[in-house]
């Protein structure tokens, strides 16, 4: 029998939870990851390197000599790996404040303590997984809610007081005109499918036709995560603003925007 891939519903059962948790926390951390790399092989890295590379030699002379054994042709390669380590070191050290502080935060969100109740307060809202087969490939997470534009969190392990608090103020039901995409993730190996783009369709056509008190769905990406931005795009999500940078080379940090106006005008929208 041939794997299909299917989109459903968050179940609130203990599997669900922890590969929703996992994953959300490992969405973050890609970005490290991927700003390191990024880094890796930009120009003005590579320069630092070969710069402090070529002093060292130069101060050892161990520039090559036409006139010496060819095996002296080697020396200068000690010296790039010396540098190239700690530089390394350097990189990641700079960029993981940012990553580091996202990650605590999505894992204090107030949707963290109960994705099945959080996200069933509002017909529009929705929490989706992908699968191939029986794989997990992605999720995505709407919120439509009456808080869906706010940012609350909660301490992990904090007060159960706190807790029971925070989840009775959330409690209400209601629809917002704003819909917030919490949470987008598709494993790498499987981006070169575009099936983004499938998960992304689904879950905005949803949101738009479970309630028409939904004027607009918001979401936030970066520079880093092309492949989101790129899936944002095709889905007529435009952006409304540069909210910030992240990382040693400041990646742009966007809000994105579809309107039902702009929603409609796709021709399998309805």
């Amino acid at each position: 029998m041939v794997d299909q891939a299917k989109i459903r519903p968050y179940q609130p059962n203990g599997d669900d939870q922890r590969l929703a948790r996992f994953t959300v926390a490992k969405a973050r951390m890609e970005g490290l990851a991927v700003a390191n790399r990024k880094t890796y092989v930009d120009p003005r890295f590579l320069a630092v390197w070969v710069a402090l590379a070529s002093l060292l030699i130069q101060y050892l002379n161990w520039w090559p000599n036409p006139s010496l054994p060819w095996w002296t042709y080697l020396r200068p390669i000690p010296a790039f790996a010396a540098f190239l380590v700690p530089l390394m070191f350097i990189v990641d050290l700079s960029n993981r404040p940012y990553f580091d502080a996202e990650t605590q935060k999505v894992l204090h969100q107030i949707d963290i303590l109960d994705f099945h109740a959080y996200y069933a307060r509002s017909p529009a809202s929705g929490f989706w997984i992908l699968e191939y087969g029986k794989k997990f490939v992605g999720l995505i997470a709407i919120d439509a809610s009456l808080d869906s534009t706010s940012d609350k969190t909660v301490v992990s392990n904090g007060n159960p007081s706190q807790v029971a608090a925070v989840q009775k103020e959330t409690s209400k039901r209601g629809t917002s005109e704003v819909a917030t995409i919490r949470h987008f993730y598709v494993m790498e190996e499987y981006r070169s499918t575009l099936m983004q783009e499938d998960l992304l369709h689904f879950a905005v056509q949803q949101t738009f036709s479970m309630d028409r008190k939904v004027k607009k769905i918001k979401a936030a990406d970066s520079t880093l995560e092309p492949w989101g931005g790129a899936a944002m795009t095709k889905e007529g999500f435009t952006t409304e603003k540069q909210l910030g940078k992240m990382g040693i080379l400041g990646w742009a940090i966007r809000s994105r925007v579809l309107t039902r106006e702009k929603w409609a005008q796709i021709p399998d929208s309805q």
